[in-house]
């Protein structure tokens, strides 16, 4: 409404354009103004050449009624006032007064219009009723004038406020929106991300593993080559491929939904069911691993089983690959109160020196974004232990107790020095 009126956001309009438009207003008024000043034989005399020179005045203040709308009121008013006390006739000026009044009231406070309204009404009545009662009474006809153009300007104002919030209201949902969706498809990328990781990264890590198991045996002694052995070393790259094959069909299933928009670009999530099978992939790779403690699935959220799978196949594809041959595994799941707590120790080397992986990185992220933590570093008596404690429901009045007395391994940060450069 604002903008129909020719007010609101100023800054989204050329200046020089507004200037352009009040300036035609003013003319179109003083024409209008001149010509009831001319047909109109109202109260008062006819101008002269000092009345139409107040009169054509009044006008120009019209030209920084949006710049300055007090300013060019208080000018306009410095011009009529004289107009009227020496009685020229009284209807001419009428529409110039009125659009100075309106702008006034729509461009400020209502308190303000109020104000400057009253004491317009108040001065010309006090003047009127003091040249007698038939000019108060033709005064009193000004005055409703007045006061509804106040209204008027007041009401166009107002509803131009509600309309300027309900259009930002709307932006900003927009970009609410956007930005949401911004958010959702980053996230989708970074889990996939983490997913093709842990896939490719155990995958790789039991085929290098497994290979080496098979040259080994063939070069150990050609002789008296060990055929079942280095079956059983094929049959399990074989099976590593095939496992790794269908996870990665799986995942860039997921991957084109979600550029398709079709479903919610999750698909079936691993859970605790699968981690018995990354424990016999480990151990087709040499390393000793002892079973881990039963936890039922149906007793865990989705989201937090994914979480607590990608967690152990990631320390077990980091034992298998950092911690030295014939090493030992412990994986140990169990719930305690209100979390799943995921322990993986093993009792090897490790290895410092190679370079900084997204290994433990990822699992922190996994373990965050189901409201857990992760903790990691070696431990005291020789190994490394990783130490998740991820929330099977939201109490927070005891989270901080089961993770003080939680006796892990260090923190995370700890974790950086030593055998988590390496993963």
């Amino acid at each position: 409404m604002l903008h129909l009126t020719g007010f609101g956001h100023r800054g989204s309009v050329d200046p020089a354009r507004i200037l352009r438009q009040d300036a035609l207003l003013a003319v179109a008024l003083l024409l209008a103004d001149v010509t009831v000043a001319l047909t109109v034989h109202a109260d008062g005399r006819r101008p002269d050449a000092v009345g139409w020179t107040l009169l054509t005045a009044a006008h120009l203040p019209l030209v920084w009624r949006r710049r300055a709308p007090l300013a060019a009121f208080l000018a306009l008013v410095a011009c009529v006032g004289p107009y009227h006390a020496l009685d020229f006739n009284h209807d001419a000026p009428l529409l110039v007064s009125m659009t100075a009044l309106f702008t006034v009231a729509v461009t400020g406070r209502p308190l303000r219009s109020l104000a400057i309204g009253s004491g317009v009404i108040g001065v010309m009545l006090a003047v009127k009723f003091g040249q007698g009662a038939a000019e108060g009474a033709q005064a009193l006809r000004v005055t409703g004038w007045i006061v509804a153009f106040i209204v008027l300007g007041v009401y166009v104002r107002v509803h131009g406020q509600y309309f300027a919030e309900v259009v930002e209201r709307a932006e900003r949902a927009e970009r609410t929106r956007e930005e949401e969706a911004r958010r959702r498809v980053a996230e989708e990328r970074l889990r996939i991300a983490r997913d093709l990781h842990d896939l490719l990264a155990h995958s790789i890590t039991l085929i290098g593993v497994q290979t080496s198991v098979a040259a080994h045996v063939l070069a150990a002694d050609p002789g008296r080559l060990d055929r079942t052995a280095v079956a059983k070393a094929l049959d399990d790259i074989s099976e590593t491929c095939r496992t790794a094959r269908g996870e990665l069909r799986t995942t860039l299933e997921v991957l084109r939904a979600s550029e398709h928009g079709s479903g919610d670009g999750r698909g079936p999530l691993p859970g605790l069911d699968g981690v018995p099978d990354l424990v016999a992939a480990a151990r087709s790779a040499g390393a000793q691993v002892e079973t881990p403690t039963g936890v039922r699935a149906d007793d865990v959220p989705s989201a937090v089983g994914a979480a607590a799978y990608r967690i152990v196949q990631e320390a077990l594809t980091n034992a298998v690959r950092h911690a030295g041959p014939g090493v030992t595994v412990r994986v140990d799941l169990r719930t305690d109160g209100w979390a799943l707590r995921v322990t993986v120790t093993d009792d090897g080397i490790g290895d410092a020196g190679g370079p900084p992986g997204f290994g433990l990185m990822g699992m922190g992220e996994r373990a965050r974004s189901v409201g857990g933590t992760v903790e990691a570093g070696t431990r005291e008596e020789g190994g490394f232990e990783v130490l998740a404690v991820l929330p099977l429901r939201t109490v927070p009045e005891q989270r901080p107790a089961l993770l003080d007395s939680a006796p892990g391994p260090g923190s995370a940060a700890a974790a950086e020095a030593g055998r988590s450069e390496a993963r």
